[in-house]
Parts: structure tokens; C-alpha cells; sequence
């Protein structure tokens, strides 16, 4: 799979859902703008020491995407990083999305998987975070389906943004109308909607979970993240969740006194092990269940 400073032969332990770059200060203020590389290479570097390989950012086109800085990163860190093409949610769509056709917006993400982003070398590997607001605007739809053509096309996976957990199952029924293998999609920030009966629906499906805002505390209790991944590894869905932070503001960061990446290893799965879970359970999670979607 391509990484941002090449092909690479295996993920290893992975954070499935990172932004390094991402600036989204335009509709909410100057700590949604993740321009301290100083500070995110801290991060990395103690993800790194923590035993992680790769991170998959999922920032694309309108979000604040910057592939150079990105780049520098993965080499400063030797931490691999995964790109992502595509489109993110209403209200942080370029007028592109509302102006050119499905077709047309197909073409740009399968140009940046297949040629390379912003005129570099550097090549997406997937899809993503292709959000719903609270109800699916048009522009979403649209911006669904051409993910869907350029997936069918390309091959590579997808992963979604859910507003609080919320929609998943219109998500994935959407892209499965629309063509696409449910085994190559994550359902993103489920962990944000603590329904049990609604985890087993979506996994139902074939895709995977996405527990990836792991620390965001202010929307759900981590106690409750852990609670919850553990009650499904033991109901026989370990295999389709995978985890990450989301981390999205500098106020995140270890250096401007935030949890920092690394809470995830430090604090949050402990919190697993103390509900039952054990070594093999985590590595699934972090390892396996990456791989298995990147290589399916």
C-alpha cells in the first residue's frame, strides 16, 4: 500500500483515524488548525516510542490537507503515514462538490490515488473521512457516490464520518447500493453513539467500527468506550472495530497540555485490559483489524 514516502509492506500497529494537518479554523477557531509541527512531532515520536507504525490521516480536499508538511513528518518521526483523497462534510465543502458532477468529482480522487496529490509524487491509499451532517444533504449523497466509483474503480478502502455516531446504517447502505464491498468500510465515530443494539446492526452489515475519538471525553465517558468495545469483542465483533483519537486541536497536544496521542496506550487500554480484554485482543484491534481492511 502507499505510505507517504512510498510503497510499504504492512501496517503493524495503527491509528486508523489521525489528522496531522488538518485546519478546519475557518468555521471554528485558531485550535482547529493543526499547524504546529513541532508539537505534532512530539506526538509522533511518543506514539512511536509506545510501538506504533503507521498512521492513517484522513484529512482530504477542503480540509487543510497539506501533503508536503505531511511528508516531513512521516520522515522526521519514522512514523509511516497513510494519505486519504475525497471530500468531508457540509458545512467544509469546496464549491467544487456543489458545481462539478459525480463523475467529475470521481476523477479528482481517483487522479490522487493513482497519479499523486497536489502535484507530488504522493499518492492517496484511501477514501476518507467522507461525513453526514444530521440528515444526508445532497451534497453528501453526491459526494458518497462518487467515493463509491472511485472505490470500484481503484479499489481502495473507505472510511466515513458520522455526526455522533449517528446515520451509520444509511452510510453503509448507501455505499453498498451504490456497489461498493462493506468489508472495505469503516463507520467512523461510532464510539460517540453508545447503543448496543445499534453496533451489532451496523456490524451486521460486513463493515467495520470506528472507536476513534478515544479521549474527546466531553462527548462520552472513555469508561464507556472501553465498556462497550469489551462487550462486543465477547459477543464475537473483535474482528470489525478499530481505534484511534481523532485528535483535531493543538489544546489536544502533549505540548499545549492536552491527553496527546499517546493516551490512547498510557490511560485508555488499560481501561480494555481492565474490562477482561487481553494482549491479543488489543493487538487485533490495533493490528490486525487495519491490515485486514487495507488488504481484503
Amino acid at each position: 500500500m502507499e505510505s507517504v514516502l512510498g510503497n510499504i509492506t504492512a501496517l503493524g500497529k495503527t491509528l486508523a483515524h489521525e489528522h496531522l494537518t488538518i485546519n478546519l479554523s475557518f468555521n471554528k477557531s485558531d485550535d482547529s488548525n493543526l499547524n504546529d509541527d513541532l508539537a505534532m512531532l512530539e506526538d509522533l515520536k511518543d506514539l512511536k516510542a509506545a510501538g506504533v507504525d503507521t498512521i492513517i490521516d484522513v484529512t482530504n480536499i477542503g480540509m487543510g490537507r497539506n501533503i508536503e508538511r505531511m511528508r516531513k513528518l512521516s520522515i522526521q518521526s519514522g512514523m509511516n503515514v497513510i494519505a486519504s483523497t475525497g471530500y468531508y462534510k457540509s458545512p467544509y465543502l469546496p464549491s467544487e462538490v456543489e458545481q462539478l458532477s459525480v463523475e467529475q468529482l470521481c476523477s479528482i480522487m481517483e487522479l490522487e490515488i493513482t497519479k499523486g496529490i497536489d502535484g507530488t509524487e504522493i499518492k492517496a491509499a484511501l477514501i476518507g473521512e467522507i461525513g453526514t451532517s444530521d440528515q444526508m444533504t445532497d451534497s453528501e449523497k453526491k459526494v458518497f457516490e462518487a467515493a463509491a466509483l472511485a472505490h470500484l474503480r481503484t479499489g481502495v478502502p473507505i472510511y466515513t464520518h458520522t455526526t455522533l455516531g449517528k446515520l451509520g446504517i444509511e452510510q453503509i447502505e448507501f455505499l453498498i447500493n451504490n456497489g461498493v464491498n462493506p468489508a472495505k468500510v469503516v463507520i467512523g465515530h461510532l464510539d460517540l453513539n453508545p447503543d448496543m443494539e445499534y453496533y451489532k446492526r451496523v456490524a451486521d452489515y460486513g463493515c467495520y467500527m470506528g472507536f476513534d475519538t478515544v479521549g474527546k471525553i466531553s462527548y462520552q465517558p472513555d469508561e464507556i468506550r472501553a465498556k462497550n468495545i469489551a462487550a462486543l469483542v465477547k459477543l464475537g465483533f473483535g474482528n470489525s472495530i478499530l481505534l484511534s483519537l481523532d485528535i483535531t486541536r493543538k489544546s489536544h497536544l502533549k505540548s499545549y497540555g492536552g491527553y496527546g496521542h499517546v493516551y490512547l496506550f498510557e490511560k485508555f487500554i488499560p481501561m480494555l485490559y481492565e474490562q477482561g480484554l487481553t494482549s491479543q485482543d488489543v493487538d487485533r484491534l490495533l493490528i490486525d483489524n487495519p491490515s485486514a481492511w487495507f488488504l481484503q
